[in-house]
């Protein structure tokens, strides 16, 4: 299975490896990045039109945020994996602004670095 990934190369399709060999966990100044998940009941059974539709949301909704470092969205699990640079509420920003745009979304877990 394909995953859509963001990367410093912006959004890619790439073959699935496990998160652990590809998720950055600090940038490029040697800082400790956080990390949320978000549950999209339903992403993988949704019609095609839909999918993309959702797909295309969620890229405006993560582009208008330069503290996202890295994305991934796993489809048969039905969970976007967001990698940040630190900021203050920026987990929440990020969430709330992905929740309006995708209501079914839902925030399971964040990690503090």
């Amino acid at each position: 299975m394909d995953l859509i990934a963001k990367s410093s190369q912006g959004m890619l399709l790439e073959p699935h490896k496990p998160l652990y060999q590809r998720v950055p966990t600090r940038d490029v100044d040697g800082r400790l990045l956080g990390d949320f998940m978000v549950l999209i009941p339903g992403l993988r059974n949704r019609p095609q039109h839909q999918f993309v539709a959702i797909l295309a949301r969620l890229q405006a909704v993560l582009g208008q945020f330069t503290e996202v470092v890295f994305v991934d969205l796993n489809v048969p699990l039905n969970l976007l994996w967001v990698s940040v640079r630190p900021r203050p509420k920026i987990i929440l920003d990020i969430a709330t602004a992905i929740m309006l745009h995708v209501p079914e979304a839902r925030l399971v877990a964040e990690s503090r670095g």
